[in-house]
């Protein structure tokens, strides 16, 4: 793990998961309240209540938290590294997050009604603005998880990711939400160049 990271706490409702956390190596000082738990529970909910946990019960407080999601376990830690430096370098950021680019933009992408397709831009001027090419529309980008980080602050101001949210710009990785990310990611994990890397950070990093 990286050493620029201070502390690694895993928030989990599970026993479980929090004692496979610990044997290899982070902590798991508290369980997560079951509502902040659910399927439909935001990222703020849990994220709040750790901060809550750190100060009033720990005694701790800090400025930072480093967020790595466990559904994309193929990250490169020199990848979060820069990311860290980033967000120092940049202090008046609220938050971090990375992201890949797309190649589609969103006003290509359609949504049903009944049996016809339809926009989602219903406000923009030009007829059949799907149909324009992609260089039409500004570059897009998605959050790919490879790492995302929060200032405890914006978290006190009943936000997230606050309203100066730095774009972190790496390659894709491997998001796991079925089993047939799971696949994928078992094959990468095959991949000779993958094994390389994670050498690499096992060299370079442990």
């Amino acid at each position: 793990m990286s050493k620029m990271i201070k502390r690694v706490i895993v928030s989990t409702d599970s026993a479980e998961i929090a004692d496979i956390a610990v044997k290899y190596g982070a902590e798991a000082p508290f369980m997560r309240p079951s509502e902040f738990a659910q399927d439909d529970s935001s990222d703020f909910e849990w994220l709040e209540h750790l901060i809550d946990f750190m100060e009033n019960v720990e005694g701790e407080s800090f400025e930072y938290l480093v967020h790595l999601r466990p559904t994309t376990p193929l990250r490169d830690i020199k990848v979060v590294e820069d990311g860290i430096n980033f967000i120092l370098n940049n202090p008046h950021a609220t938050s971090l997050r990375s992201v890949s680019p797309v190649t589609q933009p969103p006003q290509k992408i359609f949504k049903m009604e009944g049996l016809y397709l339809k926009g989602f831009f219903e406000n923009d001027p030009r007829p059949e603005y799907y149909n324009l090419p992609r260089q039409a529309f500004p570059q897009t980008y998605l959050p790919n998880g490879h790492v995302d980080i929060v200032r405890a602050s914006t978290i006190k101001e009943g936000l997230t990711h606050g309203d100066k949210m730095l774009g972190f710009i790496t390659e894709p990785v491997p998001d796991i939400d079925n089993e047939r990310d799971f696949h994928n990611a078992s094959m990468a994990l095959n991949d000779e160049r993958f094994n390389l890397l994670i050498k690499y950070i096992k060299d370079n990093y442990e």
